[in-house]
């Protein structure tokens, strides 16, 4: 069974955003032949479009699986339901956010699906979560994430506390 290397970026602002978070993490290692590898801390961002409304935890995880993208977008999307995520309009408060930031080195750009994600390398809420967890990262045909962070340094973030 061919293993790959994925990022997913986690987001949440609504029902206790460190909660769904640290839920959605234990989800994501229950997808079928996927193994959460590493996550990064917890990260408080303001949101971005949408302004009326709380700012958003965000996170990092590394999983290993043997699904292909679409089928890692699906589970995805089955987490993000299961969690009471709800698509009132663009932007808009969540309970449950999952994005398929990286999978291998691959660059694919299909219906409901781009990889690399195509706004990653403009948002430090995904980018230094990303560093934490792999500092040698690459985002195909962008650079070193190292870089696009510098680039984002006017974008506020803080690293919560970890819970105990």
């Amino acid at each position: 069974m061919i293993r790959h290397i994925a990022f997913i970026g986690l987001g949440s602002n609504l029902d206790e955003p460190r909660e769904q978070l640290q839920r959605a993490f234990i989800d994501l290692d229950k997808l079928p032949d996927t193994r959460l590898l590493k996550q990064s801390s917890l990260y408080e961002s303001a949101p971005i479009g949408y302004l009326d409304q709380p700012n958003f935890v965000n996170a990092v995880a590394q999983l290993s699986t043997a699904l292909t993208p679409r089928a890692l977008l699906q589970g995805l999307l089955q987490i993000e339901h299961a969690h009471g995520r709800e698509r009132a309009f663009h932007n808009a408060p969540r309970t449950l956010d999952l994005d398929l930031l990286l999978y291998d080195e691959v660059q694919l750009h299909e219906h409901g699906l781009t990889i690399p994600h195509p706004q990653m390398h403009l948002r430090a809420f995904v980018l230094q979560p990303l560093l934490e967890i792999a500092p040698d990262c690459d985002i195909p045909a962008i650079g070193r994430v190292e870089t696009a962070l510098y680039l984002c340094r006017n974008q506020a973030l803080e690293r919560l506390a970890d819970v105990l």
